[in-house]
């Protein structure tokens, strides 16, 4: 069995899979890497439901959003997740993960670094908004989301 995608030594199963299955990540972090392994996965509900309304990328049109995620999932191929940083001191319904992620995309580099921005809503953490901080030049357009 390999390890999750998420980059843990656990299996998939034994990891990011109770997020998948409804179990609510209970750190900012835990959140960031269940949805690094969604999108490693196709689990594009998951990506869905824990991204915040106020996200730039929060699509009305679920249909079409899922469409969008599912292809970028499928002609990406996730090779590596980096935690560069996290802060979860800012109080305790906000945080920031900052990462790093190894991808290909049509056998080119992709990669990029990210400082994400994590909301707690109703006792949830959604993922806000991000910014790149640095990324590959062989970097494919790729619909307007983040991690």
């Amino acid at each position: 069995m390999s390890n999750c995608p998420c980059g843990a030594s656990n299996t998939y199963k034994l990891c990011c899979q109770k997020y998948h299955g409804g179990q609510n990540p209970k750190t900012a972090l835990l959140l960031m890497k269940s949805r690094y392994c969604a999108f490693a996965r196709g689990e594009v509900d998951y990506i869905i439901k824990t991204t915040h309304p106020d996200n730039p990328a929060f699509e009305s049109d679920l249909a079409k959003w899922k469409r969008e995620l599912l292809e970028f999932s499928k002609s990406t191929q996730f090779k590596g997740l980096k935690i560069l940083s996290v802060d979860e001191s800012m109080n305790s319904v906000r945080a920031t993960v900052t990462f790093t992620v190894n991808l290909i995309q049509q056998g080119r580099q992709a990669d990029f670094t990210e400082q994400s921005k994590f909301e707690k809503v109703n006792g949830r953490w959604l993922y806000l908004d991000g910014v790149i901080q640095q990324q590959a030049q062989a970097v494919l357009e790729a619909p307007d989301f983040s991690l």
